[in-house]
């Protein structure tokens, strides 16, 4: 299961490059252990170029049903939450749906809109436009942490 001893917490302030604490706690609950999960595995394999799909993703994270897809969903808004707050790329872009043709679930451009990043309607013809900006943005940026992090990330 993606459940840890320790996990390794991305620990994020504003526009600030984010910096990485280890947390042995069973206290975090475990939607947000799953977040911390979802976004450290992210960060593991942005480097790679190619985004994962919702499926993949929840694979790598051992996720056990029932509900698979929407624990990982869930995960995955709050992350548009937390990035779009402190105004950085969208670490959720990276993740897609195999039965859309290389984009999002239609959640992704709702959370995306509901947050403020997306301004057009979220189920409107800019959308593949929208995503492929953010997801470029998000492997400029996670991507450059990535390295900047060293071997635990």
């Amino acid at each position: 299961m993606f459940l840890t001893n320790k996990l390794i917490l991305l620990t994020m302030t504003d526009k600030e490059t984010p910096s990485i604490a280890l947390d042995s706690s069973n206290e975090i609950g475990m939607a947000n252990e799953l977040v911390l999960c979802v976004r450290t595995h992210l960060c593991r394999i942005v480097g790679q170029g190619t985004p994962i799909t919702y499926q993949a993703l929840a694979k790598a994270l051992e996720l056990a049903p029932p509900n698979t897809i929407h624990k990982l969903t869930v995960a995955l808004e709050r992350l548009i939450e937390e990035d779009a707050a402190a105004d950085r790329p969208l670490i959720s872009a990276l993740v897609i749906s195999k039965a859309r043709d290389g984009l999002p679930a239609p959640g992704f451009f709702e959370c995306a809109w509901r947050f403020g990043r997306l301004v057009d309607d979220p189920f409107g013809p800019m959308v593949p436009e929208f995503y492929a900006a953010e997801y470029d943005k998000a492997v400029e940026f996670w991507g450059a942490f990535t390295k900047d992090a060293g071997p635990e990330v």
